[in-house]
């Protein structure tokens, strides 16, 4: 009986460190330092720097915290917790958007749609490199100030 115990505890461990590995295997999970010298922004400038944190989250989501210090002013932090369902959830601390949708396009790509005030502003696609280490955005649509949105971010894995 105890040997069966131990035998059911064992299979138990091995279940829940393979969820735990297949949350982890997700491409976009990690953090990411956002390399200016290969990003573009239009319109600029670029960020004096920034930080994402990509972690698992609810089932099947993910919550991503960017910290971001612009060439001048405060350094803001938004953060968003989402599932790739296409609904939208909210976001703290973005000033182009209070809303923003997940939906995956593939196993190492998504598309974000930010919303403000119900109004779409950006699209951005998202795209993790075969190798796993670049984490490249193309970004799409109005920012807060009324500007056409024309970037491509790339970050790197750290």
């Amino acid at each position: 009986m105890r040997v069966r115990s131990l035998v059911v505890v064992g299979a138990v461990f091995l279940v829940l460190a393979a969820a735990a590995a297949a949350q982890s295997a997700d491409p976009w999970v990690g953090t990411w330092k956002l390399n200016t010298a290969k990003s573009k922004y239009s319109p600029g400038p670029s960020p004096k720097s920034s930080r994402l944190t990509v972690t698992a989250a609810l089932t099947g989501g993910i919550k991503q915290v960017n910290r971001t210090e612009p060439l001048t002013g405060p350094a803001t932090t938004s953060e968003v917790t989402a599932m790739f369902d296409g609904k939208d959830y909210p976001v703290k601390g973005n000033p182009n958007a209070d809303m923003q949708s997940f939906t995956k396009l593939d196993s190492r790509s998504y598309q974000v749609v930010g919303k403000k005030g119900g109004k779409v502003t950006l699209t951005s696609t998202v795209v993790i490199s075969a190798d796993g280490k670049m984490r490249t955005t193309t970004q799409t649509g109005t920012d807060a100030q009324g500007r056409s949105v024309n970037n491509t971010i790339v970050y790197e894995k750290m």
